[in-house]
């Protein structure tokens, strides 16, 4: 077998209805469309959600609710744990840092740690958001959370 003998199952493809092929065809003269009228028109029909004129459903509903999520700040999540798996006592971790080490994926948005997983060392963090169970436990291992 090779793919040059590769076919279709049979009935699987169908040639589609050749329409205003003549009155014999059955679908000569109107071409299945009746006579005159708006969907008999080339580019006839109405648009999606149309009712005749009748005010429309979506139009009928009332709206409900606020959305704010187009200026909502999403941040990047970085927990202790992973922060004192990659880093050494002492050392001043920031977003380039934390980027560097792939905790972070883009520079441009911004970090809050959050406080799963426990410090060994005592580490410098700035970022631009913590939880406050981080901060306490930044402090409780002798490091500094600063806020950008």
């Amino acid at each position: 077998m090779n793919l040059s003998h590769l076919r279709p199952a049979p009935g699987a493809k169908r040639h589609s209805k050749r329409l205003g092929q003549g009155i014999g065809s059955g679908s000569g003269k109107t071409s299945a469309r009746g006579h005159k009228g708006q969907n008999s028109r080339s580019g006839g029909g109405v648009r999606l959600g149309f009712e005749g004129g009748q005010m429309p459903l979506v139009r009928r509903i009332p709206k409900r609710g606020f959305n704010n999520a187009r200026f909502r700040t999403t941040y990047q999540h970085v927990n202790l744990d992973h922060l004192s798996s990659r880093f050494n006592d002492g050392d001043t971790i920031t977003i380039k840092e934390l980027y560097e080490s792939r905790l972070v994926r883009k520079l441009d948005k911004p970090v809050k740690i959050l406080a799963r997983g426990e410090l060994t060392g005592s580490l410098t963090v700035r970022a631009h958001a913590f939880s406050e169970q981080a901060i306490k436990k930044i402090e409780a291992a002798g490091g500094k959370a600063e806020v950008i």
